[in-house]
């Protein structure tokens, strides 16, 4: 069995279309894993799927994803659904950071950021990681710094995605600088 295609299966069931595996998430994000694994049997590539291969996926990732408790099952973050995934406002680190192809600059230092067809803005709690995400879209990112503490202190909420992500509804220009431009050493 392919663990990395099963994890992007439910990363797609859990994230992105709950509807076209019959799952009914909570408010929260959270679906029953007997009802997931239900879900999954349905597909014959999928059929021999138990909890434990969900337990060794969450334990294998690099990227902490999903979280599992009380036998149910939820993506953390990168949900793109039409309703909104509800979560609790936390204190974010003082400074986070987001990277982006150098051609969203301008629109962002303009308009700050927003979720762009997912249901949160993702921001990183290190450079590294930021990095490597404007990275999937341009070879020389620009890396943004985000005054998390000031942006928090004035209202804006910020919620955990994982141990490296956080999340927040849009995040205004006020609160962006550029913190190196156009290159890959950071």
């Amino acid at each position: 069995m392919d663990l990395f295609k099963l994890s992007k299966e439910i990363s797609y069931a859990l994230r992105h279309a709950p509807w076209e595996y019959e799952l009914e998430l909570d408010e929260e994000g959270w679906v029953s894993l007997e009802q997931l694994l239900l879900a999954l049997h349905l597909d014959q590539r999928w059929e021999a799927v138990n909890e434990q291969d969900i337990h060794n996926i969450m334990a294998m990732a690099d990227k902490q994803r999903f979280e599992a408790a009380d036998g149910k099952i939820r993506a953390l973050y990168g949900h793109s659904m039409p309703s909104k995934i509800v979560k609790k406002g936390e204190t974010p680190p003082s400074v986070v950071y987001h990277g982006t192809a150098r051609r969203f600059v301008a629109q962002i230092l303009d308009e700050g950021l927003r979720p762009m067809g997912r249901q949160y803005v993702h921001v990183s709690v290190d450079k590294e990681t930021a990095m490597l995400v404007g990275k999937r879209r341009d070879a020389a990112p620009v890396l943004l710094k985000v005054d998390a503490e000031t942006a928090r202190n004035e209202g804006i909420m910020f919620y955990p995605g994982n141990h490296t992500i956080w999340l927040a509804d849009c995040i205004p220009p006020k609160y962006i600088a550029i913190e190196c431009s156009g290159r890959s050493d950071i």
